[in-house]
């Protein structure tokens, strides 16, 4: 006959057993014993809700609309929400209203694109117009560079080649214009709406701006009181460090670029290269995308200068190679630090993959994205070593976890 307080204790160590068919080896603990059973079945019934969705997807059309339309001026915003608010927190140290530091800023900004305005849109334009007016020479001299190129017996046959070719897409040009204006209607449609959607952008971009700055920092309190109170820790703490990641890469490719761009522009007017405020603001603007950028802007001044003269080549290498040394030795160190810790070939490889899935905003969000991602992978790698550590640490040795793995 067995006692009560027996009695209670085999209905306890029955609560914690799993069936039979899934005994609560250390294996099932380490995976998560019941709980991955349950995680199991949510996956599943998750997988069946997504393909009935998908069955019925056209119902979901609306928001995806409504979701293409505030998703570009929601990003533009946000890189610049990282870009200017570590400057409205520094006037809120300073006792200054944080709407008030907000309206100071966008007063700076509207004074130094009028400043800008003023003083770079008549150089540029001088100098588009001088391009304009020197394009025949340019023309001229590129024909002259190819003849005297191709007089090489064994470039002329791969030159004849490439005449025929060009010969035969010139036959083909009236029908390709032909069956292009004959969709012609829809393609203006796309223009439209191509130039509705960006002017969309630029007037809702800085009211969405500047709400982000005034009360983004209220976005994490009301987030993270949505979260149950045992996982707010976790969730608060890779906020803080994903908008570490990404502030802190946004701010730094912004500057590098910046300074590239000076930089450039210095050595360009050095040298006496034609156009160089132009050319220093194309390299300015695709420095923000690393190593492929310093390519694509290295091109165009490669052509003014092979136009110029040879010697004009060799001095605008001789200030390539003098800026991205100061820039990788000097300015990148310091500014940009090892806060991403990404290695030169995994940003190559995600910059081509992110532009074959997205295009050109695939390249610009690829980096931060990953950042983001990397983070979040972290985060789950480091849970998934300290369970390794309490389950099999004393079997062959525990799982080293860094100092700075951790998430403070």
């Amino acid at each position: 006959m067995t006692t009560e307080h027996e009695t209670k204790q085999d209905q306890q160590g029955k609560k914690g057993k799993l069936p039979l068919s899934f005994p609560e080896t250390r294996f099932m603990k380490f995976l998560g014993g019941k709980d991955i059973i349950f995680g199991l079945i949510i996956l599943i019934l998750l997988g069946v809700a997504i393909f009935i969705f998908d069955q019925v997807s056209y119902i979901f059309k609306p928001f995806i609309i409504v979701f293409n339309t505030i998703a570009a001026p929601i990003v533009v915003s946000l890189i610049l929400y990282y870009l200017f608010n570590p400057l409205v927190n520094l006037m809120e140290r300073y006792n200054i209203a944080r709407v008030w530091g907000v309206t100071i800023l966008f007063l700076l900004i509207i004074g130094v694109i009028t400043l800008a305005v003023n003083l770079l849109i008549p150089l540029i334009s001088t100098q588009l117009k001088s391009f304009g007016n020197n394009f025949p020479t340019y023309v001229d001299k590129i024909n002259d560079f190819i003849d005297s190129v191709t007089k090489n017996s064994v470039i002329s046959n791969f030159y004849g080649q490439i005449q025929d070719q060009l010969d035969t897409l010139a036959k083909k040009i009236p029908s390709m214009i032909s069956s292009y204006f004959n969709d012609f209607g829809s393609k203006v449609k796309v223009f439209a709406e191509a130039l509705v959607n960006i002017g969309v952008v630029i007037v809702t971009t800085p009211f969405v701006l500047f709400f982000m700055l005034k009360d983004g920092h209220r976005f994490k309190e009301f987030s993270t009181n949505m979260i149950p109170p045992k996982f707010r820790k976790d969730y608060h703490d890779l906020l803080d460090k994903m908008s570490e990641q990404v502030g802190s890469y946004i701010q730094g490719q912004i500057i590098v670029s910046f300074c590239i761009g000076i930089l450039l522009f210095i050595g360009y007017s050095i040298i006496g290269l034609d156009y160089s405020l132009i050319l220093a603001c194309i390299a300015a603007v695709t420095s923000v995308v690393p190593y492929l950028g310093p390519t694509i802007a290295i091109s165009p001044a490669i052509i003014i200068a092979l136009i110029t003269s040879p010697i004009m080549l060799l001095k605008l290498v001789v200030v390539w190679t003098l800026v991205q040394f100061v820039e990788g030795h000097f300015i990148s160190p310091n500014v940009m630090g090892k806060t991403l810790k990404i290695h030169p070939l995994t940003i190559i490889f995600i910059l081509l993959s992110a532009g074959n899935i997205l295009g050109v905003v695939g390249v610009i969000l690829g980096i931060p994205g990953y950042a983001i991602l990397k983070v979040l992978v972290s985060h789950l790698f480091l849970l998934y070593k300290r369970r390794y550590n309490k389950y099999y640490g004393n079997d062959a040795g525990e799982y080293e976890i860094k100092d700075e793995e951790v998430i403070r």
